[in-house]
């Protein structure tokens, strides 16, 4: 026997209301076609499920029973469609991230997470470093000081500065050491405005007097700046390591400057109840732990 799902679910709503015009008002459509399904489901059991009056309706004994046996079926077949059918729309992961961590890490990487995981998308908002992350977002990726206040942080890595110039400025100042210092512009983030007096001091540079510094307010303005020809720029790494491999720009000097500076993973509510967010912190985190 081939009998419509859609004649049983609209014999369940009729016997419901006991009415195929308010019937066809919840299945948007019309009471003759309510009332022709539920016809056809009749011939096809070969019982009369409902007694028709004039203006009203009323289940027959037969009608009773068919109904307290077949609702549960429907409903539960309807909830099973319906999870299915959440379960195969994409889930956003909504993430947010500074700009130069993006760029030079966190897409170059990305692809292999796409390919693992058709069905999520992300809505990636980037932000300038030392900025506030997203409040929209689900997660966050933070470059801080010391460990941001949150209720769920994981350590990613730290970061070290480097002094770099392009190659063209290396031959021209690399046999001067650190007098090249004070007559060359030196470059860096406004967020870390002393950080070359700290890589001074760490590195016994003496009577450490720059002939000018510049402050951009983005890493990639930074190392952008240093492989133009500006000046020299003290660039974080690792992130900077492929405009080392790419030669766009050199190690003017062997020291670097360490500091307290870290990436941090931040979730901003408990996962247990969304898989796909447990999925991506779980692959930022071994992806990007150090």
């Amino acid at each position: 026997m081939q009998t419509p799902i859609r004649g049983l679910r609209s014999f369940c709503v009729a016997s419901k209301c006991l009415s195929f015009k308010h019937a066809a008002s919840q299945l948007f459509l019309t009471p003759s076609a309510v009332s022709h399904q539920i016809k056809q489901l009749e011939t096809q059991l070969g019982i009369v499920l409902f007694n028709r009056g004039t203006r009203t309706i009323e289940l027959t004994s037969a009608g009773k029973q068919f109904y307290q046996s077949i609702q549960p079926i429907i409903n539960q077949l309807e909830s099973t469609i319906s999870e299915f059918t959440k379960k195969q729309q994409n889930q956003t992961i909504v993430i947010s991230l500074p700009e130069f961590f993006a760029s030079e890490l966190f897409i170059p990487r990305l692809s292999l997470w796409s390919e693992n995981n058709p069905t999520i998308n992300l809505q990636l908002e980037t932000v300038k470093s030392g900025s506030q992350p997203s409040q929209s977002a689900d997660l966050s990726i933070v470059l801080a000081n010391g460990k941001p206040n949150a209720k769920i942080v994981q350590e990613l890595f730290p970061i070290r500065y480097a002094p770099a110039c392009n190659k063209r400025l290396y031959k021209k100042l690399k046999a001067s050491g650190f007098s090249a210092l004070k007559t060359t512009p030196l470059i860096l983030h406004r967020s870390r405005p002393w950080s070359w007096h700290q890589w001074a001091d760490k590195n016994n540079v003496e009577d450490f007097d720059p002939k000018q510094i510049i402050q951009f307010d983005s890493m990639f303005g930074v190392a952008r700046a240093a492989q133009q020809g500006m000046g020299i720029a003290l660039v974080p790494l690792p992130m900077s390591k492929a405009w080392f491999s790419e030669q766009l720009l050199v190690k003017l000097f062997d020291e670097e400057l360490n500091t307290n500076d870290k990436y941090y993973l931040i979730q901003h509510e408990n996962m247990d109840n969304h898989t796909e967010l447990s999925l991506f912190a779980k692959w930022v985190k071994e992806t990007f732990t150090i």
